[in-house]
């Protein structure tokens, strides 16, 4: 029996085999008579164990090196790293207007005190000074590491095709975005202020304006108190109404200085089923169209690709021409007022999700995404297993990241009930 037929023999038998082995010694040194096997040199991955399940996986010794088409498994790995880079350049489109990067693991606001004012001078008196005192809190950002391990069976790269490989990148790619959307709308529909312990010192995590005491600034003549609230109910009935857009959302809005005159697009995100509802909304004088006397202040205007609607008064959009059909990839179907109506079915049921948004990745975006302060550790990485010569064989998928508000006026959030009690959609719980 030759080298190479004793090397492979006792692979088949499960021992371990390290780079340069010779057949019948772990230890890999030569004995009389013999010579060393590079199994490399043979296409055999060594350091893997054959026999009984490992780490999570069945694994045998003759390890091959390319999959079943041919193509080298190191050449796999490259078209992975080139699909991160790709990944990690754009974000999805929700998170895109939703939020913006955030490095720093916890930021001081300051919120503006009272201003100051002139007095009538005298001829003899000397001016009061002027002092600005603003105020000043902390807010942190929760952050956790998620790991998705990818594993692979000699036997399954032996016959899988490189498609069939890349189905495999493509899920963990795909499992990431899902994540990060999860984990933004849990911060975006979730009132419960959270806690984030940093360097040993805890800092609150804070959610939009849900009554916990704290004051929003003032804005012109609007005034506000600790028992201000972003998540609200629809009340009455949980019918949408238009009544609702107006008061419960622009109003508030323009209340907090969130308006178009001062940069910011305002965004109505809802799921099919409300969209349709919007699309009937109405002004006082289409009032014969509104259901039940169902009118606000504006008319519902489509969007440029939108099927046509004639309103009853008139042929002719005043004032406005037609709003553009997406905003960065996300699907307006028009605007009520000055609010885009974005379709999105990611939107539970009954749930209306209004932003302010300055653009992508802008800092006037209402909730802040964490990242981590070392640039080399941002975004979804592939990191090499325990042999890296042969990364596919066992690596693991890793990200980090953690959210919090920062513009705590910049979202309402209604929801379609009557119980007067907001309570949190349960996928998003």
């Amino acid at each position: 029996m030759d080298t190479i037929t004793r090397a492979l023999e006792y692979n088949k038998r499960g021992l371990i085999i390290p780079n340069m082995v010779m057949p019948g010694l772990v230890s890999g040194k030569a004995m009389p008579g013999h010579d060393l096997v590079d199994l490399r040199s043979l296409g055999i991955l060594p350091g893997i164990a054959g026999g009984a399940n490992r780490n999570g996986f069945h694994t045998a010794a003759d390890v091959v090196t390319r999959a079943a088409d041919g193509t080298d498994l190191n050449d796999i790995w490259a078209n992975f790293m080139a699909l991160l880079n790709a990944v990690n350049q754009p974000r999805q489109n929700i998170i895109n207007f939703l939020t913006f990067g955030v490095s720093n693991i916890v930021e001081t606001v300051t919120q503006p005190g009272q201003g100051v004012d002139f007095e009538e001078a005298s001829e003899f008196g000397l001016p009061v000074g002027s002092r600005i005192q603003p105020t000043y809190f902390q807010m942190g950002y929760t952050f956790k590491w998620y790991d998705l391990g990818s594993r692979y069976t000699w036997q399954y790269l032996a016959d899988a095709t490189t498609a069939m490989i890349d189905s495999v990148g493509n899920a963990a790619v795909e499992a990431y975005w899902r994540l990060l959307l999860n984990q933004v709308l849990k911060c975006l529909f979730n009132p419960t202020n959270l806690t984030a312990t940093i360097n040993g010192n805890n800092y609150n995590v804070y959610k939009f304006y849900n009554a916990d005491g704290t004051v929003p600034p003032a804005y012109k003549n609007n005034t506000f108190t600790g028992s201000h609230t972003h998540y609200k109910t629809s009340g009455a009935n949980s019918v949408l109404e238009a009544q609702d857009l107006d008061t419960m959302i622009i109003d508030d809005f323009t209340s907090h200085g969130y308006s178009q005159e001062n940069g910011y697009t305002l965004v109505v995100m809802v799921n099919t089923a409300l969209g349709n509802q919007i699309r009937n909304f109405r002004s006082a004088v289409n009032a014969v169209q509104a259901v039940g006397g169902n009118y606000g202040r504006y008319d519902f205007v489509p969007a440029a690709p939108q099927p046509g609607q004639i309103l009853p008064q008139t042929t002719q959009v005043f004032g406005q021409s037609q709003v553009p059909g997406t905003l960065g990839g996300l699907t307006v179907i028009g605007n009520y007022g000055p609010l885009l109506i974005v379709v999105d079915d990611y939107m539970p049921t009954d749930y209306l999700a209004s932003f302010a948004t300055g653009g992508p990745d802008n800092l006037q975006n209402p909730i802040g995404l964490r990242q981590h302060a070392n640039t080399n550790l941002r975004g979804l990485r592939l990191v090499k297993g325990r042999n890296p010569d042969y990364p596919l064989i066992d690596s693991y998928w890793v990200t980090g990241f953690g959210t919090g508000v920062r513009q705590r006026g910049g979202a309402i959030i209604m929801q379609l009930s009557s119980s007067g009690t907001y309570t949190v959609p349960t996928i998003y719980a």
